[in-house]
Parts: structure tokens; sequence; C-alpha cells
């Protein structure tokens, strides 16, 4: 199996007001096509770790590997660009630009990356949204649809690069249970058909027993 992800001996402190270490020397590696979700109470550190590997926290000690690939100590810049190209983000609050519309919103980052003509990034976001069976909102001003599929947009906008990793932080968190299945039954399909890899912080226990494998994290480490 090919490892998309990897983690050695993660650790961090936050120094203010006191000193406090959140993540205590956590290792972990995930494959290509797997779903992975983090579980743990709050506080625990999930959050943070899901910061660090994202490359949005570099104040950390260890190493972090994306796709074999040395990541931790490069610079902002390179960062930026391997985030943007590489991992697709959904998070509990979808970030939605609410003047524009879903189809706007979903080019956004393929924009940012610059790699393809105005028509292509156009035609990509449309095939995305036709994917997650929104593509007749794609006009719509993103404030005014549903929160179920806020989300949706948010996920194919995490696509639109083609990422080798998604990270989702309690991507189901403010939906009701039948929008939550229509996420994860999203992202599960997603892994399946396009070999993608997700790694998913979550609450919800009916959402992690379905993922591929849990890390259990307690006090700053792994525990199971």
């Amino acid at each position: 199996m090919e490892t998309i992800l990897e983690a050695k001996g993660i650790s961090k402190f936050f120094h203010v007001p006191d000193e406090v270490q959140v993540l205590d020397n956590v290792s972990f590696s995930m494959n290509k096509g797997e779903f992975v979700s983090i579980m743990g109470k709050s506080g625990c550190g999930k959050s943070t770790l899901l910061y660090i590997l994202s490359t949005m926290d570099t104040d950390y000690s260890g190493e972090l590997f994306i796709d074999q690939k040395l990541i931790t100590g490069q610079s902002p810049n390179d960062l930026a660009h391997m985030r943007n190209a590489n991992i697709g983000f959904v998070f509990q609050f979808h970030y939605l630009l609410a003047e524009f519309t879903v189809l706007e919103n979903v080019m956004l980052p393929a924009k940012k990356l610059g790699l393809k003509s105005f028509k292509e990034i156009e035609h990509d976001a449309m095939e995305k949204l036709r994917i997650l069976g929104i593509e007749d909102q794609a006009l719509k001003l993103s404030s005014r649809i549903s929160g179920g599929q806020k989300q949706r947009v948010a996920i194919a906008r995490a696509l639109i690069n083609h990422p080798t990793i998604i990270m989702g932080d309690e991507p189901t968190g403010n939906l009701d249970s039948k929008n939550a299945n229509v996420v994860f039954d999203t992202l599960k399909q997603l892994t399946a058909e396009n070999n993608l890899s997700l790694l998913v912080v979550t609450h919800d226990e009916d959402f992690a027993k379905r993922t591929d494998r849990i890390i259990q994290m307690g006090d700053g480490r792994i525990i199971k």
C-alpha cells in the first residue's frame, strides 16, 4: 500500500498563558484510498493535530510527510502552494462567500492555483457539483441554499484541485442526521471511486464507525 500521510513524533506546546503540552509524540500513517477518523474528548488535541497535518500550524517538533515528501521545515510560500494543490479542506462551518454564487465558490481554489484557464476551471467546478448532485444550484448565491447543500458545495470546493488528501474538521457537526448521512455517503463514495484519502476529526461515533479506521486520542496521545 502507498503511504499518503505520515506523522513521526509530533509534539506541540502552547506557551500562553502557561506552558501546556497539547500533543505528545504522536506517530501514525495512512494509506492512499483510506478513510480514517480521529476521535477523542474535547481538548484531547485532535483539532490541533489536524491543523499541523494540514500544514496550517508549523510550530511543532517531529516530522510530517505528505505523499512521501518531508513537509516539515518548508517555507510558508512552498507550504501554501503545496496545501492548495494537495489538500482539500471541509470544516464544520462551510466558509462559503455569501456574495458569490455556488459555482464561483467552488472555482476559487483552482483560480488561486492558476494552472488552468477560466473555462477549464468552470467546467471542472460544474463536474464536481454534478458528482455531488447539486449542479442545479450552481448559479444561486451560496447564502440562498440549505445547510446540507452548503456542506456539499464545500466538498466540491475541496475537490476542485484534485487533492491527494481531504481533511475534515467535524464536517457533519452542523447537520441533521439525514444530511450527515448524505455527506458521509458522498465522502465514502469519493474514496472508493477516486482512490482519494480522507482524514476526518469527528465527535460523531456513528460517522466514525463507518470509516475504515478510528484513531482514538486522549491527553495529546494516540491511545488506540
